[in-house]
């Protein structure tokens, strides 16, 4: 995991140790709150056209960015109790995408 992802990974355990919040956060729990949250993060998208939704007013992106830090701090939480490098994983999902979607030229 990147030294980033590997520091809020740490925060994060701190954060619930903290709070012994251990017997709540089994992969199972983690997968569904990060779904949740997913949820919410569409909601301030759901009426707005496509050009809307490419400028956000203040208050709205200040919202979005949150419920993205939410499904991130899931993420990162479920990858941790995985043992799952998230940046591994994710680079390694786009030599797999590159190679199931190769670039067409239509010249």
């Amino acid at each position: 995991m990147s030294d980033s992802l590997a520091q809020l990974a740490q925060a994060l355990q701190r954060f619930a140790d903290a709070r012994d919040w251990g017997p709540f956060h089994a992969p199972k729990n983690l997968a569904s709150a990060l779904v949740v949250e997913a949820g919410e993060l569409l909601e301030p998208f759901q009426w707005l056209t496509e050009a809307q939704s490419r400028e956000l007013p203040p208050d709205t992106k200040e919202a979005v960015a949150l419920e993205m830090a939410d499904v991130l701090l899931y993420l990162v939480q479920l990858a941790n109790v995985l043992d799952v490098d998230l940046v591994d994983a994710a680079q390694r999902k786009m030599v797999i995408n590159a190679r199931k979607y190769p670039v067409v030229r239509m010249d």
